[in-house]
Formats: C-alpha cells, structure tokens, sequence
C-alpha cells in the first residue's frame, strides 16, 4: 500500500512509548502467557516451556507474571521438566486495558507482514485481520492460510515481550466482502488518493473502536474504495509523503493508540 505519513511520525511514536514507560519499566517480572490453566495452578509446555526452562534457566521458586485468560497474576514456579514448567498462581496483577484497534491488512510479502505484525502487537492492538485484495499477488493468496499459524506465534511472542496480557486476535485470511461487515464505531480505509481527510481528522478519545484497513503494494483499486465508502467507511490518508505498507500500518497504529489511550488512560482491568 502507498499511504501518506503524519508530519511527524518519529514523535508519535516516542510519544506511545512514553506513554507505556511506567508499565514496561516498573514491574520487572518476565510475562508469559499460559498453555494450561487448572485453578491457582498454571503451566507452560512443550516448546514455550523449554525456553524457560532450558535457554533461561529458570528455578523452582522464581516468580513470573502469568497470563491466564482474563487476568494477570504473579506466578511461582513449583515444577520444571524439560517440555514443562508448572506455576502456583498468587495475587492479580493490575494490567492496563487493551487498546480497542483493529487492523485489516492486505497481505503482502510476508517478511514485512510478519514485522508489521509484531510491531501492532506491541503497540496494543486488539485484532489483525489479513485481506486478500484485488492487487494481492497469487501466490501470496495461496500461501497465506497457512502463514497464519505462524502470525499468530509471533503475536504471542511479542505480546509476552511487550507484556499484554493477551496476544491480539489474528484471522484467517478474509475477503474484501467479509472485511467490509467489520463492525467498528470508527471504520477507515487508509488511501494515497485521499487529499481532504487525515487520519487525525477522523479520531478523537471519545471513540470507543477503531478499524483501520490498509492496501496491498500497489495500493487499492478504485472499486475497492467505491465499496468501502458505500459500506461506510471514512477515506483518509496520513499526509503527502508515501510510505511502504508496513511503515503506513505501524505510523498509523501509532497514531490511533495515542489518541485512543487518551481517552481510556484511567482504565484497568
């Protein structure tokens, strides 16, 4: 996709990372999201656990936050096995709500797409869907359901890096069709052709959902806009310079969260 930027893309960016300084820096404990859950006890297995406990060492007796389900929680270690490693779940953590974005992206090579997807991970969104597009290449089409499962290991992976509780929901890819019934108080198609609408101009933190859609390389073809203004999405671009998909699907995250989490800054669950 060719997007235009926000003028100053660099500051929006530190901005969402200062607003994140606290959570990241203050509480020091390593995140892991759990592959079982029984109770107040918690286990990771197979490959996941043998990182912990195999590349990072870990002890009976060291203590983690542990992901399970709807809550974070301090976990101690009681067991370790080569392919599993068992937690005593103990007090809830107090974890920052998840940012309510998400991301229809066109597939594109998928080197990129894996990086653009790490980093919305990272920057809190709550779901990824991939969209096969007119100007989507063939073979790409055919090889993104399978690529899929990979997506979604690395969503996890940079969830426990960057500490969500939860990794962001990530579909099989979808049609143009299926992606025009998302449902989103705030629906807009990012477009190169957009002279009158940024993406600034269409947010404000009183809005409880975003979704954003971003082309292919190459950009979407005029029916496919024609279509998404007749379903009600907004047109808007992130200004005159153009940028490749990847760098257009982060700058924009950047800016969606930034304003979102304005407006939700006091909530926690």
């Amino acid at each position: 996709m060719q997007v235009a930027t926000d003028p100053h893309p660099v500051t929006i960016l530190q901005s969402v990372a200062a607003g994140h300084w606290f959570t990241r820096h203050c509480m020091t404990r390593r995140r892991w999201i759990a592959d079982e859950i029984s109770g107040n006890r918690a286990a990771l297995v197979g490959e996941h656990a043998r990182h912990l406990a195999q590349v990072l060492r870990a002890q009976v007796g060291q203590e983690f936050d542990v992901s399970v389900v709807d809550q974070v929680r301090i976990g101690r270690i009681t067991n370790i096995q080569p392919d599993r490693v068992e937690f005593e779940l103990r007090e809830v953590v107090v974890h920052p709500a998840p940012t309510p974005i998400t991301v229809v992206m066109s597939i594109f090579k998928f080197d990129r797409m894996d990086w653009a997807i790490e980093k919305c991970t990272e920057l809190g969104v709550a779901r990824i869907v991939p969209l096969i597009a007119a100007r989507t290449e063939s073979h790409l089409t055919a090889a993104a359901p399978k690529r899929a499962e990979r997506w979604r290991r690395i969503a996890r992976q940079a969830s426990e890096q960057s500490r969500r509780m939860l990794p962001p929901e990530i579909s099989n890819p979808v049609s143009l069709e299926e992606a025009l019934a998302l449902n989103g108080e705030n629906r807009v198609v990012l477009s190169e052709s957009e002279c009158g609408c940024t993406l600034r101009d269409t947010l404000t933190d009183k809005i409880a959902s975003v979704v954003l859609a971003f082309g292919p390389e190459g950009g979407w073809k005029d029916q496919e806009l024609t279509a998404f203004k007749e379903a009600g999405w907004i047109s808007a671009s992130l200004g005159p310079t153009i940028l490749r998909t990847e760098t257009a699907v982060i700058a924009a995250m950047a800016v969606a969260a930034s304003v979102l989490d304005q407006g939700s800054s006091h909530k926690t669950i």
